[in-house]
């Protein structure tokens, strides 16, 4: 009998420890939960290793790509918004560090990519979007609304404008949720199908036959794995670049 496995069975959510808080609320414990754990104690080992031991000048590989990834966020943030938008640095770089270590993890043999799920790259998104709403707000009050009235536009049109500079920035949580989602899932796909053909050639006695595929399974891994840095670099420097417009609305 053979079995037909579906590429996407790979994004699919598995319960390991079913729970719930007073029967309201589904807090069980899935595969997408335990790699998120994984996630964090990567990123912790990652930075505990790289400050171990540590000298002024950086004598250890890790110590140096610690302090390298910090410099280049940091100063990735302060090209987009300048000296006042250094304090939001821990959040942008613990994102950065989530993002990436995610899609890392979900390239590993029998990895699982947490950010392949809309829920998850939708909720990070949204998460943000709605602080830096609140951020411009709460430093500018009204005047944050410059930020949907741009400088020098003719008065007969600026009702059209202001209509589609409100959806613009509505729209900014599904751009950056679908962004990430799209290339992590489409990727990983991808490298499935081709994987199982290379597979299917190989038990059917045909293996010259799969060294095609194969050797496209290694290019498409290679190239996974700068689309993972890729996309984590966009998702955060987009967020820097909507910082900005929530530190400087009417710029």
């Amino acid at each position: 009998m053979n079995v037909i496995y579906s590429p996407l069975e790979q994004f699919e959510i598995v319960v390991l420890k079913p729970l719930s808080f007073f029967s309201l609320f589904d807090i069980s414990i899935t595969n997408s939960t335990l790699y998120m754990l994984f996630t964090a104690l990567c990123i912790l080992s990652f930075l505990v290793f790289g400050v171990y031991n540590a000298t002024i000048v950086p004598s250890t590989y890790w110590q140096s790509l610690v302090e390298s990834t910090y410099e280049f966020i940091y100063d990735m943030l302060k090209q987009q918004t300048g000296s006042q938008g250094q304090q939001y640095f821990p959040i942008i770089f613990l994102t950065f560090l989530f993002i990436l270590f995610s899609n890392l993890l979900g390239l590993m043999p029998f990895g699982f990519t947490t950010t392949g799920h809309i829920i998850v790259t939708f909720t990070l998104a949204l998460s943000f979007n709605l602080g830096l709403l609140y951020t411009g707000f709460a430093l500018h009050g009204l005047k944050f609304l410059k930020l949907f009235v741009p400088s020098n536009v003719p008065i007969a049109i600026i009702p059209l404008i202001t209509v589609i500079e409100i959806v613009s920035y509505s729209i900014r949580t599904f751009s950056l949720s679908l962004r990430l989602f799209a290339n992590m899932m489409a990727g990983h796909t991808l490298l499935n199908i081709l994987s199982s053909f290379v597979i299917a050639m190989y038990n059917a006695g045909y293996a010259i036959v799969g060294i095609v595929p194969f050797v496209l399974v290694l290019a498409i891994t290679v190239l996974e794995f700068g689309i993972a840095f890729l996309q984590a670099y966009v998702f955060v420097i987009l967020l820097c670049i909507y910082l900005n417009d929530a530190l400087h609305p009417g710029h």
